[in-house]
């Protein structure tokens, strides 16, 4: 009984270490998102720089992937059209699509591509399509933009401007507006994807530190997409797509100047299938990358990976809040059975900097965004994403499936612009 005793305090003592360094993680890139400024650096890699170029000389690519968007893809293309100069490109792969969003994109002044594989499907395969047509004549930055966004004025000329002179991947800033009429559910998911996206990455920026990409609103120098495979039908390709990037030398890096909003789903089921695409591919990609970010970080002796690793180690927040919860009763019970008290002082530490980083997130950039009366309901949310997480480990989405769209789901940039900006 000692010896099971012993062997469960190292084991839960080893786990409230590792919590303590995630949340410590944690709490330093939100605690540094209060701070201005980002550290621009360049690659770690002693590649040749090109002759930097102004705005007007730039070559810029904007590539949008599209899956049956006929309804969002005219006002995603009068977003980014102004943004550009007349000898610049905006190429739109139509992929799989059955409705009119080549007939309307090719309106919108937009170069067509139309590509059908019911065998391979998926965003990153409509991406690779578009970089091979780009390959006859390409562009000395390309943009990916999805087609149910909204580019905020100027966003396009920074991110092409700034992936050009650093010579590494640029993401934007990209938030989701909550629908009409939101629900709780929505408000909390909302200010979730804030703390992500918004938070977590201006405070990685501010060290000059790598930073996940997020799909939509991201700008690449030329030369970093030829080390890498883009046809690929991961569901979360974006994610992937930065960490092979900077394995191979181009560490993607926040630039908070430049905005791109989205809309959360107003349906129940389209919400649904979103959140398990998103938390079911993290959950894959933190399982896989992990070792491989840490292992290239030794081989290459690259602390900016290393970072990375520790970055991507951190679970969804509510799943994080359920895992800490867990083993804080469990190192409670062991503590009752006589065992030693560090495992609970450690999960105890790891409670309060991850307590201290979500309260510090909200009361910093989210208190218009989710009033304080609704923080309460948070528990309420958390238990309702059991379910997703219970069926990753039984059944884990491995397909990519586009998110139902709805009339509410434009992001106006009237709306985007009442949002807290963080």
């Amino acid at each position: 009984m000692q010896l099971a005793l012993r062997g469960l305090e190292i084991v839960l003592g080893g786990l409230g270490a590792v919590g303590v360094l995630l949340t410590l993680t944690l709490g330093l890139e939100v605690g540094a998102a209060f701070f201005p400024g980002v550290s621009a650096r360049r690659s770690p890699s002693q590649r040749p720089t090109p002759e930097p170029l102004d705005w007007e000389h730039l070559q810029v690519a904007v590539l949008v992937p599209a899956h049956n968007e006929a309804l969002l893809i005219g006002q995603t293309l009068a977003a980014i059209v102004p943004q550009l100069k007349p000898h610049d490109r905006v190429v739109v792969v139509a992929d799989n699509c059955t409705d009119a969003t080549a007939e309307l994109a090719q309106a919108a002044g937009a170069i067509v591509l139309e590509r059908h594989n019911a065998q391979q499907r998926g965003k990153g395969y409509a991406l690779d399509h578009g970089l091979r047509f780009l390959q006859t004549n390409p562009p000395d930055v390309l943009v990916i933009v999805d087609a149910d966004c909204h580019c905020h004025p100027g966003a396009l000329p920074t991110l092409a401007h700034t992936a050009h002179q650093l010579q590494r991947p640029i993401q934007s800033l990209y938030l989701l507006d909550s629908p009409p009429d939101p629900s709780l559910k929505d408000l909390i998911s909302s200010f979730a994807m804030t703390v992500k996206n918004g938070v977590r990455m201006r405070g990685l920026g501010h060290f000059g530190w790598p930073c996940p990409l997020g799909g939509t609103g991201m700008a690449f120098p030329w030369a970093a997409l030829g080390t890498v495979d883009l046809a690929s039908g991961h569901i979360v390709e974006d994610m992937k797509l930065g960490l092979d990037l900077a394995i191979a030398g181009y560490p993607p890096l926040f630039w908070g100047a430049a905005k791109v909003t989205g809309s959360l789903p107003s349906e129940a089921a389209a919400s649904t299938s979103q959140r398990t695409r998103w938390e079911h591919g993290h959950l894959q990609v933190l399982r896989d990358y992990v070792p491989v970010l840490a292992g290239a970080a030794l081989q290459q002796r690259r602390f900016d990976l290393a970072v990375m690793a520790l970055d991507l180690a951190i679970p969804p927040l509510s799943l994080l809040v359920l895992l800490w919860l867990g083993l804080a009763i469990a190192t409670g019970l062991l503590l009752l059975l006589g065992g030693s008290w560090l495992p609970l002082g450690l999960m105890a530490i790891a409670g309060i900097l991850l307590g201290s980083a979500i309260l510090a997130a909200w009361a910093g950039f989210a208190r218009q965004q989710l009033p304080a009366q609704k923080l309460l309901a948070i528990p309420l949310y958390i238990l309702w994403k059991i379910p997703l997480y219970l069926k990753f480990l039984v059944k884990p989405q491995a397909d990519w499936v586009r998110t139902e769209r709805d009339h509410n789901s434009t992001s106006e940039l009237s709306g985007s612009e009442r949002r807290s900006d963080p």
